[in-house]
């Protein structure tokens, strides 16, 4: 058996810290089940990140369905900063009270992967960023994992589920094992070319068992204009100053005719990295930094007792609205009371971006695809800082 939960488990409130079914059995056996608003924020973002990308919306509202609340939430693929509620819950306590583990582990997860592929594709430009890293993950979480990362900027993913998930087809290359078991680079080359589909672009993994400029030109020599593109994944213990590998086989096969042939650069890839290596590379593949990316840290804390503000030392109490300028991005906490919606010093009218979501069950927006999702989130971080 696999140690996981299933979806009735999650459903059925069982995923939830024991202290919330502990205060459950109090406020029963005391009769105490008051109207509440509970809302989700983040004080600060993970390695000083300046903003975070809304994920899990979807899965968090499925969660929700079955539950007499009323939500207000930003759009996942939001963009989002500290203190700003992304979710607001509206309701009895003990409705929403076993349910606070489930849904923090729905939306923290989900956003930082998001928001980390976002960053990654920030900073690769309009270079090509493929989720790499689900095998550095528990299985049962490999679609949601490559799911987010394609919503947050990834122009793909590799796990074959995942693909059907985000309706794309997954990519990929070869593995160092081919290699292996052909005993040689050029050999597996050739039987994958023999083999496969010639729509499959022929993306060759070298630095198995060769130097890598002279593994690119046995290549290179074998496929000639077929080779579409070399995938340097170099071990670190091998790989010195990467930047000089890479650029000594561009030279190379550039001398030889061979400037169609494109790079692409795996292998315990980090942020830092991607600037330094963008003047010669194509695209990365992304494993670990994105799939083991630090989760976003919400607090889920009521700020709202039967209609009146009150909320624990840190917080700030009362219902609020979250406003933006559609023109200069400015942005807005003011009470959900606020007779008056502030102006934009800019001219433009500031609208909510916390918005009712569900009643009771009933959804009042629509599930987007993840290209959607994707498409929002690349247009919502164009110009934004990484730092």
């Amino acid at each position: 058996m696999f140690h996981t939960a299933d979806i009735q488990d999650i459903i059925e409130g069982r995923i939830t810290d024991v202290y919330f079914d502990r205060a459950m059995k109090v406020l029963r056996a005391e009769g105490i089940n008051k109207t509440v608003r509970a809302e989700l924020i983040v004080k600060s973002f993970p390695e000083e990140w300046p903003w975070g990308i809304l994920a899990g919306l979807e899965e968090a509202l499925h969660l929700l369905k079955n539950l007499p609340l009323r939500v207000r939430a930003m759009q996942e693929g939001s963009v989002f900063y500290p203190y700003e509620p992304v979710m607001e819950l509206e309701g009895k306590y003990q409705d929403m009270c076993i349910y606070e583990t489930a849904l923090l582990g729905l939306l923290c997860q989900a956003s930082g992967i998001a928001t980390k592929a976002a960053r990654f594709k920030s900073l690769a430009g309009g270079r090509l960023v493929i989720s790499f890293g689900a095998r550095r993950m528990h299985p049962i979480l490999a679609p949601m994992i490559e799911r987010n990362a394609f919503v947050g900027g990834c122009d793909g993913v590799s796990v074959i589920k995942s693909g059907e998930v985000i309706g794309e087809d997954p990519m990929g290359t070869m593995p160092h094992a081919l290699i292996i078991c052909f005993g040689s680079t050029v050999e597996a080359v050739k039987a994958y070319d023999r083999t496969l589909d010639p729509k499959i672009k022929r993306v060759v993994l070298i630095d198995t068992f060769l130097d890598e400029k002279f593994e690119c030109l046995n290549i290179a020599g074998v496929l000639g204009e077929k080779l579409h593109s070399i995938r340097f994944d170099t071990p670190s213990s091998r790989r010195g100053n990467f930047y000089r590998i890479l650029e000594e086989a561009r030279w190379e096969l550039d001398m030889r005719g061979y400037g169609h042939v494109k790079f692409y650069a795996s292998g315990g890839i980090k942020e830092e990295d991607v600037p330094v290596l963008n003047p010669l590379v194509d695209g990365y593949g992304i494993g670990t930094s994105i799939s083991n990316a630090p989760v976003v840290d919400f607090a889920l804390d009521i700020v709202e007792v039967e209609g009146k503000p009150l909320a624990k030392r840190g917080k700030w109490s009362g219902a609020k609205r979250v406003l933006a300028c559609p023109q200069c991005g400015t942005r807005k906490i003011i009470p959900f009371s606020a007779a008056l919606l502030p102006s934009c010093s800019c001219g433009g009218a500031l609208g909510d971006v916390l918005i009712p979501v569900m009643d009771n069950g009933r959804q009042f927006i629509e599930n987007r695809t993840p290209a959607e999702l994707r498409k929002t989130v690349l247009d919502a971080i164009k110009g934004l800082p990484l730092s």
